[in-house]
């Protein structure tokens, strides 16, 4: 029997078709085996297709799962936003509050409708700060993305942090430099291996941009994502770093920001975060943007 899978193609932290980050939805995942859902996104080669399940249980209002073109990983913020825009369109729904299960936990997604289109808010996992890069691993980590020492900015750790999926932090003084990486992808995929880290956000505060804090790049070979162009679980946890090397001025409240990404490959977007902060730490992050569909079809699988 043939089962007809519906899917989209959904460009994230954009309201551009092209630009930002494309993600790729199936909206009823029910009854995908893990080597049905892992050769879709191969197939389709986003850097990663969400896959949205029923609820089977009063926890949660839905599952989503995440699989780039080569494995499965816990979460992703533009593959978040995308699942979730594709299902209020779908659903024409209104604004509300779901919540979801993933790899990560089960977090809340909030959906705004304004201007006859949606916003969607995405409360990310448990801020955690882990290894500090130094070293021979810090070497190898400067080697491969082909700068020294004297380009990273003064007082700002290169240091392994997550609000779910982890990244490397890496901040660099100059836009330029920053636009003009090159990395050895290779050497990247061998440093992940050592250090237990898939992917490494290069960003500067270097910025042109008056409303703009952020510029970055995220960069993850070792599961089949050489340079992602808008990075959720990226700048959430570099909002948590930030605050947490008090290196932005909040209100010990709130500090929020907005983060350009994907300049350097031709896929812009912009992605806003909100840090919640308690005692002059982060506590809870959110990622927030809009998104565009690109194009809907129907996938039919024989049994």
């Amino acid at each position: 029997m043939a089962r007809k899978i519906n899917l989209y193609q959904i460009d994230s932290f954009t309201k551009e078709k092209f630009t930002g980050n494309p993600a790729g939805v199936i909206t009823n995942a029910d009854g995908l085996t893990d080597y049905e859902m892992q050769k879709i996104a191969r197939e389709l080669n986003n850097s990663e297709t969400a896959f949205i399940f029923s609820s089977d249980s009063d926890e949660y209002d839905l599952h989503v799962r995440f699989f780039t073109p080569s494995n499965e990983v816990p979460i992703c913020g533009h593959a978040t936003i995308a699942a979730h825009y594709a299902r209020v369109i779908e659903n024409s729904l209104n604004t509300s509050r779901v919540y979801h299960k993933t790899g990560a936990g089960i977090l809340p997604v909030d959906i705004v409708k304004e201007n006859e289109d949606y916003k969607i808010i995405m409360t990310q996992g448990k801020i955690e700060f882990g290894d500090i890069i130094d070293g021979a691993n810090k070497e190898e980590l400067l080697a491969a993305l082909s700068i020294e020492n004297s380009d990273l900015l003064e007082d700002y750790e290169v240091q392994i942090v997550s609000t779910g999926h982890s990244k490397v932090m890496v901040g660099i003084k100059s836009i330029e430099t920053l636009n003009k990486l090159q990395p050895n992808y290779n050497a990247l995929s061998k440093l992940s291996k050592i250090i237990n880290c898939n992917g490494y956000y290069v960003f500067t505060v270097d910025s042109e941009d008056e409303d703009i804090l952020i510029h970055g790049r995220m960069f993850a070979p070792a599961i089949g994502i050489n340079e992602d162009p808008v990075t959720g679980n990226a700048n959430g946890p570099l909002g948590a770093y930030l605050v947490h090397y008090n290196l932005v001025e909040h209100d010990n409240s709130t500090f929020k920001f907005k983060a350009k990404q994907g300049e350097a490959i031709g896929r812009a977007g912009i992605i806003e975060v909100e840090v919640k902060i308690e005692d002059k730490e982060p506590v809870e992050v959110k990622v927030s943007g809009n998104a565009v569909i690109v194009f809907k079809s129907q996938l039919t699988l024989e049994d």
